[in-house]
């Protein structure tokens, strides 16, 4: 043990990831979410283009990206912010859903 009482130590589950950028807007999408968004929304040649740009533009693996964007489906600010995209995504992972 290293001599602290575990009741002293901070809970990472108590505060926001530091990872996870600035603070959003009251009632809005953090920036990270918005860049998510934002990759998604464009057309890509291939997966790997599409891996390298994750990993270069938003500094995380593509599968802590996907991670976020499936959470993104589901949030009702990023169906606000982007329906167009938000809406054919959910369609793509309903279909998959179904085939399995």
């Amino acid at each position: 043990m290293d001599g602290t009482d575990p009741v002293d130590r901070p809970d990472p589950a108590d505060g926001p990831d530091p990872a996870d950028g600035p603070d959003p807007e009251p009632g809005g999408l953090s920036e990270r979410d918005r860049a998510v968004l934002a990759l998604e929304r464009r057309g890509w040649p291939g997966p790997g283009a599409k891996e390298r740009a994750v990993r270069e533009r938003l500094g995380i693996s593509p599968t802590r990206y996907y991670q976020l964007l499936n959470a993104l489906l589901d949030d009702p600010r990023a169906l606000e912010h982007d329906p167009v995209t938000v809406n054919r995504l959910r369609r793509v992972r309903q279909e998959r859903r179904m085939r399995r």
